[in-house]
């Protein structure tokens, strides 16, 4: 029946099972052509499916007049998921101009282009006309993140955490880090209005990026209790990588089943390389590389494909790694010199914007540089070229 379809529908989108809401959608579209919202829900099941050709072509079929603010809204966000960001905004400015959506959309356009600090002022301005919104105030929180204002981010992290404690109790928060034995309590509509877990997510990665190690699986654990088939796939992948330490073939397995899914979080593919190469399983290294050539030029930047192919290199041919290597070192040993001047030239001018912004490169360039001088240091030793490797290890001195 209609209503029974109907029902399965919006039971599994908000499962967060998009395909089969779609195919339910797709039925009732058929079943009832005279009505729109079936069409416009079809659409949106399969964006969220991020089957995105398709949910473009359904938006078409939505006829209704009334309805075409939520179409091209609709249409933005995919234009958005597909990373045409210039069709993006396109759209985003059809909106009208009083609409707080539109601050939103630009909001988010920012972040992807890289300006956290206009994107942060954009979400900030829709959330004063719109009221408090954890969501936004997530956004926020990712922009701050962004910019290395980790006590920024927290802030906003914080509250949204004791918003979601006092307000929803039944989602039972904390209480596995308590040790208590508690049932999942789901993927349900409730927990993704909250944005809890995506709250706690960015508090795991901002403990970690700190070296707070025990704090970052603290914040997992913190998370509303779900089993590990429920887990969205950013949780599983920092489920991966904070307890690869102690259960590193489960965290391969869980990266490796990542790189399937479609999509995966953007670190997912480099994280899981990286490790590969800590552990010295090189050969399954360049496996990855090899079978995952889309996710290369998608989600590697030239400096981490060409350091990770030195370290791989390294393995059958030192000679010719170290000369990678070599040639990176140089790279990276010029851009710092020029942000050191940049640095002293903004520090004459007073500008501290500038300081801060351009401290922040240098310490950016000096993460890439220090592991590739490493990796230097290690060819030598593994050639017991000692006096070398002391020489190596003098320049990381001066750098630190």
């Amino acid at each position: 029946s209609r209503a029974a379809l109907s029902l399965l529908a919006y039971c599994y989108f908000h499962m967060q099972e998009f395909v089969a809401a779609a195919e339910c959608y797709e039925q009732l579209s058929h079943l009832h052509p005279d009505v729109d919202d079936y069409k416009l829900y079809y659409a949106q099941a399969l964006y969220k499916a991020c089957m995105y050709p398709e949910a473009m072509k359904a938006t078409f079929q939505v006829e209704n007049p009334s309805m075409q603010s939520k179409v091209v809204k609709l249409q933005a966000a995919i234009k958005y998921g597909e990373e045409d960001l210039s069709a993006a905004r396109g759209l985003v400015e059809q909106f009208s101009p009083d609409d707080p959506d539109s601050e939103v959309n630009l909001g988010c356009l920012l972040y992807k282009e890289g300006q956290y600090e206009e994107a942060s002022v954009k979400f900030t301005t829709a959330m004063r006309v719109l009221g408090y919104n954890p969501h936004l105030s997530y956004s926020i929180a990712l922009c701050f993140y962004q910019m290395k204002q980790y006590a920024m981010a927290l802030k906003h992290i914080a509250d949204i955490i004791e918003r979601g404690i006092r307000d929803f109790p039944e989602l039972s928060v904390g209480v596995t880090t308590e040790g208590i034995d508690v049932r999942s309590v789901g993927n349900t509509a409730l927990l993704h209005e909250t944005a809890l877990v995506e709250a706690f997510n960015l508090k795991a990665s901002i403990e970690y990026q700190l070296k707070n190690y025990e704090a970052a699986k603290e914040a997992l654990t913190d998370m509303p209790p779900r089993s590990e088939e429920e887990l969205d796939s950013v949780t599983l992948h920092n489920h991966a990588l904070m307890h690869m330490e102690e259960q590193p073939t489960q965290g391969f397995e869980k990266l490796q089943f990542l790189l399937q899914q479609n999509p995966c979080p953007p670190e997912t593919f480099g994280n899981a390389l990286l490790l590969y190469c800590k552990y010295q399983y090189y050969d399954l290294a360049a496996d990855v590389l090899a079978e995952n050539a889309h996710l290369t030029y998608k989600y590697l930047t030239p400096f981490m494909f060409d350091f990770l192919d030195a370290v791989i290199t390294q393995q059958s041919s030192p000679e010719d790694a170290f000369r990678k290597f070599d040639e990176m070192a140089g790279s990276q040993t010029e851009q710092l010199r020029k942000l050191t001047k940049q640095v002293q030239s903004a520090r004459q001018r007073h500008d501290e914007d500038e300081v801060k912004h351009t401290v922040n490169d240098y310490e950016e360039a000096l993460e890439r540089y220090i592991p590739v001088l490493m990796a230097q240091a290690k060819i030598y030793w593994d050639q017991e070229n000692y006096q070398m490797v002391e020489k190596v290890t003098a320049l990381l001195q001066t750098c630190l």
